[in-house]
């Protein structure tokens, strides 16, 4: 017999901590739907984060590297993938909602404009005295407004659990019960832990991608990189030596294990001390729970101020990055002068919206591929 509904609630209640979020508890949808027959709530939003076009996008946007730089670099959608996956381990490892965090994971960049953050950073300047752009609060228009593939709603009706999590930033859902507001200080865990596996996941990676394209070093890397030499000493440690290859892929391999071994122990301390007993009981709380040791915190912003020196300002990585928000910032405002050059939707968009939103949001959805081909059209040639 198929698993049922009732079913598979039970066995959250049974096998999830206390505090974890419930699927069974969830506040709900905007719009009302009946119940999914053979997945839980947060099963059912997972489905429609992945099944969406804002997803399937992902693949044509810049992480580090311009889209197209090489075919064994990390896209903004295999970034997504890496999220999730830690996102499940370490909400496993804690007995949260793997389903929760998973979702909260591969939604987090639906609204990330193309050029990775140099992109998201040029949209802000535009809409500076229109609202700004930030790719958080993107994620969450996109899942509430933007995709528009039911009859019955815009946007994807996602779980009040989920968009919670996209918001992260600032308590953006404060609840009513009755004629009592409650404010909640936090997310639930399995946001919060999803919002830290997009670092782990990053920093890592783009590691990896550095060396891969010879602009990093490794023997530079045990000298300045403590958690590249801790890594490096386990693995030399346990294997000998190694082919580079084989050798690069195992350290990073040791670099994730080590921050999610972190993380988990550092957050388990802080649920015990903070006697949290129910997922509402995380949201009222003051602080954070999931968090790094200060130990690795600290490791971690080295690593992160030597990437910032020798990988994201790098002239390998910054000047075709640069040329292409050139580009972005053209076609933005081009779009401006001529709306009529929008696509139909964004067009349809503007008299609710106001024209810089609606361009915004259709500059924001573009791939790198497409914001090039539309700067070729709009201008006929290609930007020195």
């Amino acid at each position: 017999m198929p698993v049922t509904l009732s079913e598979l609630q039970a066995r959250e209640l049974q096998f999830l901590a206390p505090y974890a979020q419930k699927s069974a508890e969830s506040r709900g949808r905007v719009h009302t739907e009946n119940p999914p027959t053979w997945r839980t709530e947060f099963q059912r939003d997972r489905d429609r984060v992945i099944h969406s076009r804002a997803f399937r996008r992902l693949e044509g946007k810049t992480q580090v590297f311009l889209n197209g730089s090489g075919d064994h670099l990390r896209t903004r959608l295999t970034h997504t993938m890496e999220v999730a996956a830690i996102s499940r381990n370490i909400a496993r490892a804690l007995r949260l909602n793997e389903d929760l965090a998973e979702t909260i994971a591969l939604a987090h960049d639906l609204g990330h404009s193309p050029i990775g953050h140099k992109g998201e950073s040029m949209l802000d300047r535009l809409m500076k005295d229109h609202g700004g752009f930030e790719h958080n609060r993107q994620s969450l228009r996109v899942v509430e407004e933007l995709e528009r593939k039911y009859p019955l709603f815009p946007g994807l009706n996602l779980s009040w659990e989920v968009r919670e999590g996209l918001a992260k930033h600032g308590v953006a859902f404060e609840v009513v019960e009755g004629t009592r507001r409650r404010q909640h200080h936090q997310t639930s865990l399995e946001a919060q832990l999803a919002n830290l596996a997009d670092e782990v996941a990053y920093y890592s990676h783009d590691l990896d991608d550095g060396l891969d394209c010879g602009l990093l070093d490794e023997k530079k890397l045990l000298k300045e990189v403590r958690v590249w030499a801790k890594a490096a000493r386990a693995v030399k440690r346990n294997f000998g030596e190694l082919p580079a290859e084989s050798r690069r892929y195992y350290t990073i391999r040791q670099i994730i294990d080590q921050q999610v071994v972190d993380v988990v122990n550092t957050t388990e301390s802080h649920i015990l001390e903070a006697g949290v007993r129910s997922a509402d009981d995380v949201r009222t709380h003051r602080k954070a729970l999931v968090h790094y040791s200060p130990e690795r915190r600290l490791e971690n912003l080295e690593l992160r101020k030597y990437l910032y020196r020798n990988l994201y300002y790098h002239p390998v990585v910054a000047e075709p990055n640069n040329r292409a928000i050139r580009m972005l910032s053209e076609v933005f405002q081009s779009y401006i002068a001529h709306p009529k050059e929008l696509g139909l939707a964004a067009r349809k968009r503007i008299a609710a919206d106001g024209l810089h939103r609606a361009v915004c949001d259709y500059v924001a959805s573009m791939t790198d591929r497409y914001l090039i081909q539309e700067h070729h059209r709009l201008f006929g040639l290609k930007l020195g």
